[in-house]
């Protein structure tokens, strides 16, 4: 028989989030599509941004038939948050009326994420943007891909961080650090310790 879930957050019952996800205003739109297979991942952060943000949306799937509509959203400029050779480096609004941005993010492994590009030629096709500074990932729980690697709702958290500041979003991340707190309690601080350790 499988442990009650809490219907919001997808966790145990008994290891509920849901206190510690906050609920902040953006004046950027954050749409995260996320790869199916990503919906059964321990951590499924993208959920968590989602949850998070008042002007967030999750969607799952591989094809996205309502991007179109997305795209055309009045009074918002959209972009991709992905690397590239012509990607920009998110900076502050300049002022309270320039156009805030549609800010999309692929949720998935760099394989799942780059095929959903693939699949959705109006994603690939969109202006990108990336990060100008990357803060250290959190995730002390796997070795990163590469450097500057983050989670998704790391790369969200310093995405809002660079284009609204002085607001801080870090409190979006509460949930992720008590996710990887219990993971390693899980699993033992002596095995973490000679496992992750430095």
């Amino acid at each position: 028989m499988s442990r009650p879930r809490c219907e919001r957050c997808k966790r145990a019952q008994d290891h509920c989030l849901c206190p510690l996800i906050p609920r902040l205003d953006s004046r950027t739109r954050v749409v995260l599509l996320q790869h199916p297979s990503e919906t059964a991942h321990a951590l499924n952060t993208a959920r968590l941004a989602a949850l998070g943000l008042v002007n967030a949306q999750l969607w799952v799937g591989e094809v996205f038939a309502q991007l179109p509509e997305l795209l055309a959203t009045p009074g918002y400029r959209p972009v991709l948050l992905f690397p590239g050779d012509e990607a920009q480096a998110l900076t502050a609004y300049a002022s309270p009326d320039e156009q805030p941005l549609l800010l999309i993010v692929p949720d998935g492994t760099w394989r799942k994420a780059r095929k959903l590009l693939y699949l959705n030629p109006l994603l690939a096709a969109l202006p990108r943007v990336t990060l100008a500074q990357v803060t250290a990932s959190r995730y002390r729980l796997r070795k990163a891909p590469a450097e500057g690697a983050l989670a998704t709702i790391e790369a969200v958290v310093q995405a809002l961080n660079a284009l609204e500041q002085p607001q801080c979003f870090d409190a979006l991340l509460r949930p992720f650090d008590a996710l990887i707190e219990g993971q390693i309690r899980a699993m033992g601080r002596d095995t973490f310790e000679r496992n992750h350790g430095c």
